[in-house]
């Protein structure tokens, strides 16, 4: 019973696609206090977008908003930031640390897979954390 709760979950949130905004200011102003020049940021329901966005944006924030989903916002974000202070300790480099995080790693890895947001499995970006023991 409790695994076809999850499963119907889990195909819910898959279902679930974000408030696409367009040609916003907002991904050009995070930008001034950002290791690197954002062009769409997923926060919340909404991606915003400096400009118009393809179907391969579209698919990296959607895996986002995704990862967003099935930690409840609130804890994707603070993973988020505790990945990207690791990582800047670890490589000394805001922008290098923002590739390295695992929330990134899976987004960049599959965004030019059309069937990857049908197919991502549950804490999908878990594959994606670095173990270099």
């Amino acid at each position: 019973m409790f695994y076809n709760a999850i499963k119907r979950m889990w195909q819910w949130v898959r279902a679930r696609k974000p408030i696409f905004i367009e040609n916003s200011r907002v991904p050009v102003l995070l930008s001034y206090v950002s290791p690197i020049n954002i062009n769409a940021i997923s926060f919340g329901l909404c991606v915003w977008s400096r400009s118009t966005m393809d179907e391969r944006v579209r698919r990296h924030e959607t895996i986002h908003f995704q990862q967003q989903i099935e930690l409840l916002f609130v804890f994707q974000w603070l993973l988020y930031v505790i990945f990207w202070l690791i990582n800047v300790v670890k490589y000394r480099d805001g922008a290098v640390a923002y590739y390295e995080n695992p929330f990134e790693r899976e987004a960049y890895a599959n965004d030019e897979d059309k069937n990857y947001l049908i197919n991502r499995p549950f804490w999908g970006w878990q594959e994606y954390i670095k173990d270099e023991t």
